[in-house]
């Protein structure tokens, strides 16, 4: 579908939300001239207000009002812009009419979302409309699940030019400074509630292959448990259960599935969060397993929840510009080959990673979409941000300061 003479090469949908005016704020420092951008939400006024707050660069920026309960204001949404990015969530209760939207209109789409059982939800139903208008639907384009996804891409891609196999065991170990907002909290609540009605939405979360695009397909290879025991790393950092590993790690298995099983068909991926060394790493490594399980627990029954939401952020809201700057992530990812060979990946990069760091990766997403059409894979439909963007989204991450690189175990890095 031609979309060259839409009215708008970009809209940011929820720019009035905390990470919306984030990546916001983002564009307009690094949007080159004469980019039509739009930012679009619920309330003209809010949105007028966000727009004075921008850098001059954004201030003759199109306003649009859309609500995703109004299905046609979404739809003259999609319909008036190449790319549409959204922040709007919790998405499984606001953001399958903008998925539908953009998959029948043939508008680049992309998200923030971590929530699987939307996803898979979105698959299921604009997949097959998403290929034939054109469209490329990409989820995940924050701290869930870029580093992840691209840093197993570069993994396979330096196997690849070794002929060293296909992946097997790969593990990545995350470690990071940040803070949460509401709305991480907000679309937190909704995952549990859903599942806890919904003994499909259990299994489905339950599923190592959840995001599949042909479940029966996959091979039988057993994958490492989302939430598995405290353990030690070969350097000796004891690790804890990785809270966005249920997300990530399917979105890389997608991301496998997706190319053919080109990683391997025997990739064995896991992730956990580094805590330290020593015996001190190892009672901090075993206070996270516990303290995730009980918050868990907590914000899954309705009256601890309820003592809980007194002292956390509230939707709409999250960490300071001091804490943002402040904060970073680093993950590292070693890979052993179906033949034996070993390799190391770093993603890594400045800034709260849920937040400003999230702020880079979604707003070097949405310029990928919107000005490097010629450069990206010719793939369409229901995608992930490595075979949506691939190499692309790692140059422009590189240039924005973040570091993804990739190491044979004695080697000096691997360029792409």
């Amino acid at each position: 579908m031609d979309t060259s003479s839409r009215e708008h090469d970009l809209v940011l949908y929820g720019a009035t939300g905390f990470v919306g005016r984030l990546i916001a704020v983002y564009v307009a420092e690094h949007a080159p001239a004469g980019m039509r951008v739009g930012l679009a939400g619920r309330s003209r006024s809010r949105l007028e207000a966000v727009r004075s707050q921008l850098p001059v660069a954004a201030h003759g920026w199109a306003l649009i009002e859309a609500d995703s309960e109004d299905a046609d204001s979404v739809a003259a949404l999609a319909a008036g812009t190449r790319v549409l990015f959204t922040t709007v969530g919790p998405y499984a209760k606001h953001g399958l009419p903008v998925v539908d939207a953009c998959a029948r209109a043939g508008t680049h789409y992309a998200d923030l979302a971590g929530e699987v059982a939307f996803i898979r939800e979105a698959i299921d139903r604009y997949d097959a409309l998403a290929k034939t208008s054109g469209a490329r639907i990409v989820h995940s384009c924050g701290y869930d699940s870029v580093p992840s996804d691209l840093a197993v891409l570069l993994l396979h891609q330096a196997a690849e030019a070794d002929d060293a196999g296909g992946l097997g065991e790969v593990q990545l170990v995350a470690t990071a400074k940040g803070g949460i907002s509401g709305g991480t909290l907000e679309s937190m609540r909704g995952q549990l509630d859903a599942m806890r009605s919904s003994t499909a939405l259990r299994s489905l979360a339950a599923d190592p292959y959840a995001l599949s695009p042909d479940r029966t397909r996959e091979p039988t290879t057993q994958q490492p448990p989302d939430t598995g025991p405290v353990r030690r790393t070969d350097d000796g950092t004891w690790t804890a259960p990785f809270i966005m590993a249920p997300v990530n790690t399917r979105i890389v298995r997608r991301s496998n599935a997706l190319q053919g099983w080109a990683y391997g068909r025997s990739l064995q991926y896991g992730e956990v969060m580094g805590v330290a060394p020593g015996p001190a790493g190892a009672v901090i490594a075993r206070a996270i397993a516990l303290g995730i399980r009980a918050f868990t627990g907590a914000m899954a029954f309705p009256p601890t929840r309820r003592m809980l939401d007194r002292c956390l952020p509230a939707p709409g809201t999250g960490p300071s510009t001091s804490t943002q700057r402040a904060g970073w992530f680093h993950s590292q990812v070693t890979a052993r080959t179906e033949h034996g060979h070993r390799y190391q990946a770093i993603a890594a990069g400045p800034g709260d990673p849920g937040y400003a760091a999230t702020a880079v990766m979604a707003g070097e997403t949405a310029l990928a979409l919107a000005l490097d059409g010629d450069r990206l894979p010719t793939v369409k439909g229901s995608l992930t941000p490595a075979t949506a963007l691939g190499n692309v989204l790692i140059q422009r991450l590189r240039t924005a300061g973040h570091t993804y690189q990739v190491t044979k175990q004695g080697s000096v890095p691997y360029s792409t």
